[in-house]
Parts: C-alpha cells; sequence; structure tokens
C-alpha cells in the first residue's frame, strides 16, 4: 500500500513539474508576440512620436491644467478630415490635462461670415480661452476685439489674424502656434524638381486670401522660378476642393499635354487631381503632391498613385494650442511670437514609418 502512495505521490509531483514549465513556456511566447507587435507599432510611429517630443520641448515648461477650466476651438470646418485631427487633438490634450474643451466649425471652408458668428456667440458663454483658426487674416477680427475688450485670452491655431489689422483694431492674439506653410509649398515644389528635372508644372492653391494657402502657393511658386530648367505654367485656386481641383487638373491635361508636375497646396484637391490625371491615363507622366499628410493620402502614396505629401501635424497643432491657452491662463510668460511644429515629407520610401502620423 505504502509503494503504490509513493508512486501516486512521484506521478503527481511529475504532473506538477511539467504543468508548471508548460505555464512558464506560454507567456514567453506571448510576450514575444507582444513584443513583435510594440515593435512594429514604434516604427509606424516613430515620426510622430519624435515630432511630439519635439512640440512639448518647445512648449516646456509645460501646464498644470486642471481646475475646472473650460475652453473653446473655433475651426474652419470638420468637413475636411485635417480639422477633424486636429479636434482629436485638442479633445487629448484636455483630458491628460484634466479640462473641458468645446470644438466648433464653420459648415464650409469659405464660411467665413458663419466663422465670426459662432465665435461671438461663444464668447457670451463661459469659457475663459478661446483658440482660434481663422479661414482668412481677417474674417476673425471683429471677434478677437470683443475678446479682447472682455479679458478673454486668444490662442490662434495653424492661422491667425493680420497684425496690422488686429493692432489697428485692438484685437490681442496671447498665443500662436503654427507651421511654416511657405516651407511647406517649398518642400513640395522642390520634391517635385527633384522627380522631374525639367519641364511644365502648375500650382493648384487653396482659397485665395487663405493664409496658409497663400504661403503654400508662394513656396512652391519660389521654388519652381528659382530653376532654370522648370516652367511654371499656371496657377490656379482649386477652393480647398476635390472636384475643383479634377476640372482644374483635368482642363491643365488638356492644355498641357506635356505637363510634368502639379502642386496642390493641401490633400484633398491633390487626390482630386490624381484621380483627373488617372481618368485620362496620365497619371504616370505626372508628379502629385499634396500637403496635410492626411489618411486617404498616405494609402494614395502607398498604392504609388499620389507622389508625396508635406506632413504637419493637425493633432499637434490641437494640442498645442490648448496647452499654450493654459499656460496664458495659469501666467507663463510667451517667449516667443510663434510656435513651430514639426514638418516631413512623405514618399512611397518612408510612408510606413508615417503610419501613426496624425
Amino acid at each position: 500500500m505504502m509503494n503504490v502512495r509513493k508512486g501516486l505521490a512521484i506521478l503527481l509531483m511529475t504532473m506538477l513539474v511539467f504543468s508548471l514549465v508548460g505555464c512558464g513556456s506560454q507567456p514567453t511566447e506571448e510576450s514575444a508576440q507582444s513584443s513583435q507587435v510594440a515593435n512594429e507599432e514604434t516604427k509606424a510611429n516613430a515620426a510622430f512620436l519624435d515630432a511630439e517630443k519635439q512640440l512639448e520641448d518647445a512648449l516646456a515648461p509645460l501646464p498644470k491644467g486642471g481646475n475646472d477650466v473650460k475652453i473653446a476651438a473655433v475651426e474652419i470646418t470638420l468637413a475636411n478630415p485635417f480639422w477633424v485631427t486636429m479636434k482629436d487633438g485638442y479633445e487629448a490634450a484636455a483630458k491628460e490635462y484634466n479640462v473641458a474643451v468645446d470644438v466648433m466649425a464653420a459648415p464650409k471652408e469659405d464660411d467665413v461670415n458663419g466663422q465670426l458668428d459662432m465665435l461671438k456667440t461663444l464668447l457670451g458663454k463661459d469659457y475663459e480661452a478661446v483658440a482660434i483658426s481663422a479661414i482668412t487674416p481677417f474674417n476673425l477680427v471683429p471677434g478677437v476685439v470683443e475678446a479682447t475688450k472682455k479679458d478673454i485670452p486668444v490662442i490662434a491655431v495653424g492661422t491667425s489674424i493680420d497684425s496690422d489689422e488686429a493692432k489697428k483694431a485692438g484685437a490681442v492674439v496671447n498665443a500662436f502656434i503654427t507651421s511654416n506653410f511657405e516651407d511647406q509649398g517649398k518642400l513640395g515644389g522642390e520634391f517635385i524638381i527633384d522627380k522631374i528635372k525639367s519641364g511644365k508644372v502648375a500650382i493648384i492653391e487653396g482659397l485665395p486670401g487663405a493664409a496658409q494657402g497663400e504661403a503654400r502657393k508662394n513656396g512652391a511658386k519660389k521654388a519652381f522660378e528659382a530653376n532654370e530648367s522648370i516652367e511654371l505654367v499656371s496657377i490656379q485656386p482649386g477652393n480647398w476642393d476635390r472636384q475643383k481641383a479634377y476640372d482644374i487638373a483635368t482642363t491643365l491635361i488638356q492644355a498641357n499635354p506635356d505637363l510634368k508636375g502639379i502642386f496642390c497646396a493641401n490633400d484633398v484637391m491633390a487626390l482630386g487631381a490624381v484621380e483627373a490625371l488617372k481618368a485620362v491615363g496620365k497619371k504616370d507622366q505626372v508628379a502629385v503632391v499634396g500637403v496635410d499628410s492626411i489618411e486617404e493620402a498616405k494609402a494614395s502614396i502607398a498604392n504609388g498613385e499620389l507622389d508625396a505629401t508635406v506632413a504637419m501635424s493637425p493633432y499637434l497643432f490641437g494640442k498645442g494650442g490648448l496647452i499654450l491657452a493654459l499656460k496664458v491662463l495659469e501666467g507663463h510668460e510667451m517667449t516667443q511670437d510663434v510656435f513651430w511644429t514639426p514638418l516631413g515629407l512623405v514618399t512611397k520610401d518612408n510612408v510606413d514609418t508615417f503610419k501613426g502620423w496624425k
């Protein structure tokens, strides 16, 4: 009987040892898989994580947040994915700093009066600071004047109001965060030049008078005109509209069958131009570059259609705008006139590292 019990005990101990060994090996395999996934995500997010760190370093010291702060943000439109991503940046930063933010926008990118009415309406509510992205350098000046009179700090995000007009009217912008829009146009134009070497090019700009569109147009124009091998044959306003850009590109290729490049002041228009060129079987002949690095643009680049996009981060615009609003409310000194967000050029060669860009 003792031998039977002893045998059973040995058997149970052996089973326990194998069970423990089995339990120990499974997490190791899962950990390896998790580690591999984490490494792939880090690679995909590499460009954005670096840009986010650059921004936070530039905005240091960072605010404390909290204290039931309520902030409003007026964007240009939520019909464009760029501004939706900026909204995400505002809301994520508000959660991080434990404050409240309400993000609003005009129904269309050219609704200058509607955007002004929206700003004036929210100034009558209980917001402690307002972030604005003006459609043009002039349309929100009266609203900023009203905010200044009410001692409500205004943070300009992406676009601001005209400084001379603001000074004349008594409108104060307490801080401004943006991207170098002219450099965006320059980067895009130089990419086209490097790709085509010589030939005819065109520019499809945004809404005439819009600060970011004008600067992008000017940056690309300067790049093209500085190269003797490049002939700039057309500059036309696409009003940020995809169908409008499609129609312009269709007309351009009909009038200039030997066209080799089109710079578009945003990705939505660039994608419209790509569609137009595909429709007439000439996409392979014409390099198209946009700006904004929206998801559809990156997918088009990966598919070998859109050639490149200049990446700025609307998410970091929103995050940076909210951080600056809190810094102003907390009495931080603004050490510079303009805070800049990082840029990147997305091509087929590096699009994988921009998968997490936002």
